[in-house]
């Protein structure tokens, strides 16, 4: 990359995250880095752009009036970059995304096991979160793409990719095991172990439609804390089928008699500014799951 545009995207990653420190985690580069090269720019141009202070940075006047031009060579560059790639028939690249556990387990070995036979010299690197650590990363270029529970943000660019149901789990000496489908107001009547992290919690919500009260006796969001508590007894849970595949512990899967699902989509903030590997990557997860 040609040292100036390392020097603009330096600058417009620090004004949008107000940190050195968040715009060096983003480039990947030490903070000193980027302190040096907006001090650089500072010389070459003449010119203050930012004012350092307890609180973080913030543009100086003629920061702000400089700024939208920096952004848009930043702009440009990407699409340059993109093209580029394009016309070497897509050889390298880094994929990154975030992921949440049952697709990070079971869809994305498959997707990116088909991806590197074609395209074998893209890296990747996957965050795993919660659908709000997702969002945001999103939003903040922290990943390139996520897969997240809809509805999410309207600004996103999403893709369906598939309805997952959200089951009932149980140990397989439970009185209920035998049942075909477990009411919904007998959740209240056992232990309940709680899948939960951050605000978009699919399982609360449930309660919440069946206007429900259970017994939560233990909250985490590690799935496979939870089925290992379920098996020995501790409780009863609620987990999506997704993530219930080629377990080794010995529980039972029961839906419940008003069914509940989450819809599954692949996001990114804009796929015009996609990289040429997200766009083709993109196009895997559609057509292998």
């Amino acid at each position: 990359m040609d040292m100036n545009i390392q020097k603009y995207l330096a600058l417009a990653k620090t004004v949008e995250y107000g940190s050195f420190t968040k715009a060096a985690e983003i480039l990947n580069y030490s903070q000193s880095g980027i302190s040096r090269m907006i001090n650089d720019l500072e010389k070459e141009w003449k010119v203050s752009l930012l004012e350092r202070g307890r609180n973080g940075v913030r543009l100086t006047s003629d920061g702000l009036k400089l700024l939208p031009f920096v952004q848009n060579v930043c702009r440009e560059y990407q699409k340059l970059q993109s093209q580029v790639d394009e016309l070497n028939g897509l050889q390298t690249g880094l994929i990154r995304i975030g992921t949440i556990s049952s697709t990070a387990t079971h869809w994305l070995p498959t997707i990116i096991q088909e991806f590197q036979k074609d395209y074998p010299n893209i890296d990747y690197e996957l965050l795993l979160g919660d659908y709000t650590e997702i969002e945001n990363w999103i939003l903040e270029g922290r990943v390139d793409c996520g897969f997240l529970r809809l509805p999410t943000h309207a600004e996103f660019e999403t893709t369906f990719i598939k309805q997952d149901k959200l089951l009932v789990i149980l140990p397989e000496n439970h009185p209920m095991a035998a049942f075909e489908r477990f009411p919904v107001s007998a959740l209240c009547d056992y232990p309940f172990m709680l899948l939960e992290k951050g605000a978009k919690a699919e399982v609360s919500e449930i309660f919440e439609r069946n206007h429900i009260s259970p017994k939560i006796h233990f909250t985490t969001w590690d799935d496979y804390a939870i089925m290992s508590m379920v098996e020995s007894g501790l409780g009863i849970s609620i987990l999506p089928q997704l993530i219930l595949q080629r377990i080794p512990y010995r529980i039972v899967a029961r839906e419940l008699d008003v069914p509940a699902y989450r819809d599954i989509a692949i996001a990114l903030r804009d796929k015009k500014t996609a990289s040429l590997a997200v766009k083709r990557f993109l196009e895997y997860i559609s057509s292998l799951i």
